[in-house]
Formats: C-alpha cells, sequence, structure tokens
C-alpha cells in the first residue's frame, strides 16, 4: 500500500489544520452566540469559556531579552462545536 504510507505522513499536518480551522470556526460561532442570543441560561451554557493562559515568559539571552505572552486559549462549548463541525467537513472531503 504505497499511497497509504504517503498520506499518513501528512496526517499530523492535516490534524493540525482541522484543529485550528475548527478553533476559528468555535470562536465564530461563540461570539456570535455571544452578541445575538437573548440573555438566559442557553447563552450562559453555550458561551461560557474556560481561559487556560500560559505567560508571560521572559527570556535573558545577555545579549538580546525579550518577553513572550501571555498566551490564551478560550474554550467554550460552541469552541468545541466548531471544532467537530470542522472535523466532521474534512473527513467527508478526504
Amino acid at each position: 500500500m504505497p499511497g497509504s504510507r504517503g498520506s499518513a505522513r501528512h496526517r499530523p499536518r492535516f490534524h493540525v489544520l482541522v484543529l485550528a480551522a475548527g478553533f476559528v470556526i468555535g470562536g465564530v460561532l461563540t461570539e456570535v452566540g455571544r452578541r445575538f442570543l437573548p440573555t438566559g441560561a442557553v447563552k450562559e451554557f453555550l458561551t461560557t469559556g474556560v481561559t487556560p493562559a500560559v505567560g508571560p515568559l521572559k527570556v535573558d539571552l545577555v545579549l538580546i531579552a525579550f518577553s513572550l505572552g501571555p498566551i490564551a486559549l478560550d474554550v467554550s462549548l460552541l469552541g468545541l462545536l466548531g471544532v467537530l463541525v470542522a472535523y466532521l467537513i474534512a473527513r467527508s472531503l478526504f
């Protein structure tokens, strides 16, 4: 199966791309929900997110010093739904 070995090599990139697209789609869904859903329990349930953050990370290399971050990821139920939708679309296409 020479075709399957070549496609297996591209699998990690494919999964990272689908995951990134899913987070973008989920972020859009979350923002639309936050702006247009009426105030209530459903809006709170779908749009409340957990935001883990890392940073700032300070790096001092004697000649140059810089800091990275903070880097945060806002994950909500609609964000996870976006990842699922992106995965299902990508799976049906490829």
